[in-house]
């Protein structure tokens, strides 16, 4: 018998205990419910073979209520680093089967060492969330980790990107966690998400609700906005985050990975020149096509897809460069901006500034929304964000307008005033401070009542309105508008553009941070 045996089985007994998690029983349980396990899940996510756990013998303090003999695996939640084709990094994955994954006091220092590490080592974080929410047995020491863990989640936060994956249960304190992440992926079957659930709920303010209409993915995907990307089950979920981070950088001080399409960047598409349906531009059309034949084929990945459906926000390749992509949708709300539009947008372009990722939109916007619903939601205050968003950017701003550009919503949308560095025009733009009716209305308002036909005289003034303002040309002539360009040469153009911005560089006075509208 070798003189380390004993040493060397106690140390196996208590690895295997840790690595078995909540036991047989339990993981056999989420097996028949098609749910993976915290392990499984790791495994799912990265390369093979490239997990390193880190924490695996952490444990709660014996002495707090009704735990001294409790043995919790791994304090309910996996964390360590790996590798995503090839990228480091940094992991944490909640163990539903251990006290139900709740969240703790070494729990939370387990989070917080992730964080750290991940802001320390320029590696992305990745949290895949599915808990029975805080562990009321350690009282304010479980209160106090969730403090540390949103500390350090702020502190990593535009450092490194965050991503979170809802694969279960979120409630209370900690979904702020996920919330607070870049990204939050969420699955239709098992997320959950909510900063109460129904029970409590019922018991506090009376309301009688699911749990699914509370705190499911529509809950977030759809009505709030917390919920960036749906997945049908884990194994998508995880597919969705690997696909996610193949867009992004490891940190602030990289670049998003360039990756070869075989896609050619002075490809024409003959399809555009036809592709607004009317020259008036009344008719609403799908803004999708458009985007999928411009980008490099098959490379659009769409952020916030259910929310806020009059804004399209994600990410594309232009010559294997990847590039943030905005764009109005007139078939919603005729793309115009309301609050959540505008939340959507700025938050979006906001993190593509944080991580030198260049944007790109593609322009039809009518209008801000007015009306008293609007205007007391505080269109003003949400609309200014798009305006922070933009003016505060410094990666590279490409507008493409192709339709109606009126207002507010020309410079929230991106236009040379505030801000972008090359601004193009298909011949169908109508660029304006207004509309022509609305124009004609106030202008030629006296000349239009006191005329013999008013109805003809309105009509009269309105188009020549328009004939004088309402096109790409007056602000071509005036410079903002770099070109007015066939719509088929729109690939050419915003290629050519990302490739002479690649290296701009923005010198500005030393703040904090600008006190945007929140």
């Amino acid at each position: 018998m070798g003189k380390f045996d004993k040493i060397y089985e106690e140390y196996m007994k208590r690895r295997k205990q840790v690595l078995e998690m909540g036991g047989e029983k339990a993981l056999q349980k989420r097996k028949e419910k098609g749910q993976t396990n915290a392990r499984e899940r790791i495994d799912m996510l990265l390369d093979p073979g490239t997990f390193v756990e880190v924490g695996t013998f952490i444990k709660h303090r014996q002495h707090e209520f009704g735990m001294s003999e409790r043995f919790i695996p791994a304090e309910g939640v996996v964390t360590g680093y790996g590798k995503i084709d090839g990228r480091y990094v940094v992991v944490v994955s909640e163990d539903f089967t251990a006290m139900a994954g709740t969240f703790g006091e070494y729990h939370g220092k387990k989070f917080v060492w992730a964080l750290d590490f991940a802001k320390e080592k320029g590696w992305p974080f990745i949290g895949i969330n599915d808990s029975g929410g805080a562990r009321l047995q350690e009282g304010m020491d479980t209160l106090e980790a969730y403090g540390w863990t949103f500390r350090a989640q702020i502190l990593a936060s535009g450092i490194v990107p965050q991503i979170a994956l809802l694969l279960g249960p979120c409630l209370g304190g900690q979904a702020y966690h996920p919330i607070m992440n870049d990204f939050l992926i969420q699955s239709k079957k098992t997320g959950f998400m909510g900063i109460a659930g129904p029970a409590f709920v019922k018991t506090q303010i009376g309301e009688d609700i699911s749990l699914e209409d509370l705190a499911g993915w529509q809950a977030h995907a759809v009505k709030s906005g917390g919920t960036h990307v749906v997945g049908e089950d884990d194994k998508e979920c995880i597919e969705l985050a690997r696909k996610l981070l193949s867009y992004l950088p490891s940190n602030n001080k990289e670049k998003p990975p360039r990756i070869e399409t075989g896609d050619d960047p002075n490809r024409e598409i003959p399809e555009l020149d036809e592709f607004i349906p009317d020259p008036s531009l009344r008719i609403p059309y799908n803004m999708y096509p458009l985007i999928d034949m411009v980008v490099d084929k098959g490379s659009f990945y769409e952020i916030h897809k259910y929310f806020a459906r009059n804004i399209i926000v994600g990410f594309a390749r232009f010559n294997g460069r990847v590039a943030g992509i905005v764009a109005n949708q007139p078939m919603w709300k005729m793309g115009g901006l309301d609050v959540d539009a505008s939340d959507k947008l700025a938050r979006f372009v906001r993190f593509c500034d944080l991580f030198n990722i260049p944007l790109v939109t593609f322009v039809d916007c009518p209008a801000f929304w007015i009306g008293s619903e609007q205007e007391w939601k505080g269109i003003l205050r949400h609309g200014a964000k798009t305006l922070f968003a933009w003016a505060d950017a410094t990666v590279p701003l490409i507008s493409v307008i192709i339709g109606k550009s009126y207002a507010g919503a020309h410079y929230a949308m991106l236009d040379k005033s505030i801000g972008a560095d090359l601004v193009y025009a298909w011949p169908t733009a109508k660029i304006n401070i207004v509309g022509g009716e609305t124009a004609a209305s106030v202008i030629f308002a006296k000349e239009i009542k006191n005329s013999e036909n008013p109805k003809e005289t309105a009509k009269k003034r309105i188009e020549e309105y328009k004939s004088k303002y309402e096109h790409p040309y007056q602000p071509a002539e005036r410079g903002y508008v770099d070109d007015v360009i066939m719509p088929h040469d729109t690939r050419k153009y915003v290629c050519r553009a990302l490739e002479i911005l690649e290296n701009k560089t923005v010198a500005r006075p030393w703040r904090k941070y600008s006190n945007i509208c929140l």
